[in-house]
């Protein structure tokens, strides 16, 4: 039977200085200047439309991306999330992270956002080598990452991530692991640790870089002990965290929770436990119409029963520690029974590890990952006799 969800709020904010290479994200160049106010109160709008959906339901995290949302002053983050106070039921204790890129951050300014009510921050560092940075076309160096991670201890924000690539161009090992322990000398609670992919419709896609100089997962079996011995543990496949300091609001996404999604491009997931029926929902990408028509009716897509195996294990089979049956049942409204049969083929295929009713990716699961989650696709599997939903 389908339960109500934890309920996040993510927040989106478009504009970059420059469009990075391997960025495909919903995000734009601006020239000179871009509409802060305008947008703001397009979001203020936003989140009034879509209140009322859910009522009573606390925020549990929130969650500003991009974009860089750092371009946006510190009075812009109060403004809305004032806002959201009004409109919805906050939790207490709300995690609300800020993406921050180390080039866009203006001395004093993490105070700022610290007292517009910011209390975690992800640090879009990538790297350290300033090679790297101009091949990534990153706009800061590597002496702004520090400064930046200075400021926010200065500033009392000491749940920060940082987020690190791997698999550069060109890259050795040495060179992979390096960039570990420049990041672990900021003091971080969180590090995303992630490799570099190519994804369509980017630069790179269409004029890749040089690979790099070590396989990735050589660089990957590298970092790990030297995150370890820092105290980060990995509990997801790109993340590493310090005791207490996992990102909730990833872990929502992840644990196949709910979200309201405001701004532009910005994607919802709403289940109703009353009616059995999930629903994404979705913005206008484009920013100028976005405000035009941000109290417009959502775009609504149902999502399918036979469509609820794969998008939870798509989440959930990211998790080092996996997912309990009772999740699975009450976050997609299906019997355990339904993909029972598929979950023991993957174990004696070596994919996955079980014990009593939890089930998590083995390490050969994780590296293969996309092999893993292509079994749960609905081409692949049969999944309309499953009970316990509805669509």
């Amino acid at each position: 039977m389908l339960k109500s969800a934890p309920l996040s709020l993510y927040v989106h904010l478009p504009w970059c200085v420059r469009k990075c290479p391997y960025c495909d994200f919903n995000s734009f160049a601006f020239q000179g200047s871009f509409p802060e106010a305008q947008y703001v109160e397009a979001l203020q709008r936003d989140l009034r439309a879509q209140a009322p959906a859910f009522a009573g339901r606390p925020i549990q995290t929130i969650f500003f991306g991009g974009g860089t949302p750092s371009l946006f002053a510190p009075a812009s983050i109060g403004r809305i999330l004032e806002t959201a106070a009004c409109e919805l039921s906050i939790a207490p204790d709300a995690e609300v992270t800020l993406e921050a890129n180390p080039g866009t951050i203006e001395h004093g300014a993490f105070c700022g956002y610290r007292d517009a009510g910011i209390n975690r921050v992800s640090l879009g560092g990538q790297t350290f080598a300033p090679e790297q940075l101009r091949r990534l076309g990153r706009i800061h160096l590597a002496d702004d990452t520090r400064a930046a991670a200075r400021e926010l201890h200065e500033a009392g924000i000491s749940n920060f991530n940082i987020d690190l690539m791997y698999g550069l161009p060109d890259q050795t090992i040495e060179d992979a692991v390096r960039d570990v322990e420049e990041a672990l000398a900021l003091g971080p609670a969180h590090i995303s640790h992630y490799q570099l992919t190519l994804e369509p419709g980017t630069v790179f896609a269409a004029s890749p870089p040089p690979p790099p100089r070590a396989d990735a997962v050589d660089q990957l079996e590298a970092c790990a002990p030297v995150l370890s011995r820092g105290g980060f543990a990995r509990y997801e496949i790109s993340a590493y965290a310090l005791p207490g300091a996992r990102a909730r609001h990833n872990l929502n996404y992840w644990q196949f929770g709910d979200y309201l999604g405001v701004g532009a491009g910005a994607h919802g997931k709403r289940s109703n436990a009353h009616s059995g029926t999930i629903v994404r929902t979705v913005r206008s990408r484009e920013p100028r119409r976005y405000m035009a028509e941000c109290d417009a009716p959502l775009e609504t897509m149902p999502i399918d029963t036979r469509d609820r195996p794969f998008e939870f294990m798509l989440n959930a089979m990211r998790l080092v520690e996996g997912f309990q049956q009772g999740l699975f049942e009450a976050r997609t409204g299906l019997e355990w029974s339904s993909i029972s049969p598929l979950m023991e083929e993957l174990r004696y295929e070596g994919l996955a590890v079980s014990e009593g009713e939890s089930w998590a990716p083995s390490a050969r699961g994780l590296l293969f990952l996309n092999d893993l989650l292509i079994r749960f696709i609905p081409a692949t599997r049969d999944y309309s006799q499953a009970r316990g939903g509805s669509t």
